[in-house]
């Protein structure tokens, strides 16, 4: 989600209206463990899905990746990474991974909290002066999403400056000022609403806790020690190379236009991070199983809870939809789906040069359909969402 502004994930996009009563996570059953074979014939299947999403969506260019151990790989890209030249996509491309970065973000809290330097019932005002409800909200509901704050992505002066100014750089403060000046959406602990201002609170704990940067500290303490060589936490508009240009419709006319250098900065440690396919396909592993922190705070960081999305619970920075463990990310130009499925150890990446909508729902989600139905239909991929009134 980020670069951007708001949701499941997304930039300007919210979650689906919750139903009567939020839907139950659908777990993993004792007879859903299978991953079918990548054989010729289901990659067939596979290029014929991924391109009829690329052509239904109007998607320029994407990587997909699968695996699962006695199952084969699968990896592969489509289409274009620049319309101008027509370069072709290829695995080595760095990418903005939008709300990904958020699963990076919450492991350095979890980190601190192994090393006994915060506690996850923390409340937010030991930390960060002048939050509302600062004395109630934890870093755990912070974290799943239920503090009430204000979206700061979902307000309209930002949206306006945001679109108008492109490139202009941001600061943490001005982010979680916006939000402060609106009122609190509902008391802590009482719904879930998918909130970038969290992420963005959860950053400032780690950097004063952690006693550096966030991007220091990231690099240091989650980024090299999971093996990760081409994932960075950037601290302005720079983007290396070689990498994808995205194109979005997020933009001050709504018309198509190329984003690829378009300043990170307003997602910071809700979305700012840049990353490879090989990459991604390594951290959806670490991040699924645990390898960076105990087995008792990755226990409670998989202990997901309801969300208003059927079939999606949410932990601690981490949905688990249908079984698929992981995030989402989206912002303007680029969206990207890093996810692990246990009952398969199969996982699943997928990264687009594009954030636009079809019909209402983020590509990456088409995608994740697309490829599930095929790979594990017992635990197809869905995570839908609806267009904010902004946009």
């Amino acid at each position: 989600m980020l670069a951007v502004p708001v949701s499941a994930g997304s930039a300007f996009s919210t979650p689906v209206a919750a139903p009567a009563a939020y839907a139950p996570v659908l777990a993993p059953s004792a007879t859903n463990g299978e991953f079918v074979e990548l054989t010729p014939a289901v990659e067939a299947r596979l290029d014929q899905a991924i391109q009829d999403v690329m052509r239904e969506a109007q998607v320029p260019g994407a990587m997909v990746s699968l695996s699962a151990p006695g199952k084969g790989e699968y990896v592969k890209t489509f289409g274009i990474a620049d319309k101008t030249t027509e370069a072709p996509m290829n695995t080595d491309l760095y990418m903005r991974i939008g709300s990904v970065t958020k699963t990076f973000t919450v492991t350095a809290l979890l980190e601190l909290v192994d090393q006994g330097k915060v506690g996850l019932d923390d409340t937010i005002d030991k930390y960060v002066d002048g939050v509302p409800n600062g004395d109630r909200i934890t870093l755990r509901q912070l974290a799943e999403m239920r503090s009430g704050l204000f979206n700061y992505s979902a307000d309209e002066g930002f949206f306006k400056d945001l679109t108008s100014d492109p490139e202009r750089a941001w600061t943490p403060q001005q982010l979680i000022d916006i939000s402060f000046k609106h009122p609190v959406n509902f008391q802590p602990g009482a719904e879930f609403e998918y909130c970038n201002t969290n992420l963005v609170l959860l950053g400032l704990v780690v950097e004063k806790a952690g006693g550096q940067p966030l991007n220091d500290f990231l690099q240091k303490n989650v980024i090299e020690p999971a093996g990760l060589r081409h994932t960075v936490f950037p601290t302005d508009a720079a983007f290396p190379t070689p990498h994808a240009h995205g194109y979005t419709n997020q933009t001050a006319t709504g018309q198509v236009e190329d984003s690829t250098d378009w300043n990170p900065s307003w997602g910071w440690a809700a979305g700012a991070m840049i990353s490879q396919l090989e990459d991604l396909r390594t951290w959806a592993r670490v991040l699924a199983t645990g390898t960076l922190l105990t087995p008792e705070t990755q226990a409670q960081r998989l202990d997901v809870i309801p969300t208003p999305i059927p079939g999606a619970g949410y932990g601690l920075g981490i949905f688990n939809v249908r079984g698929w463990i992981g995030h989402n990310g989206s912002l303007p130009g680029y969206e990207s789906l890093v996810v692990y499925l246990p009952v398969a150890r199969a996982t699943m990446v997928v990264m687009l040069n594009t954030d636009i909508l079809h019909d209402g729902v983020e590509p990456s989600t088409l995608f994740g359909q697309a490829i599930t139905r095929i790979v594990s239909p017992e635990h197809v991929y869905n995570l839908p969402v609806t267009p904010s009134p902004k946009t």
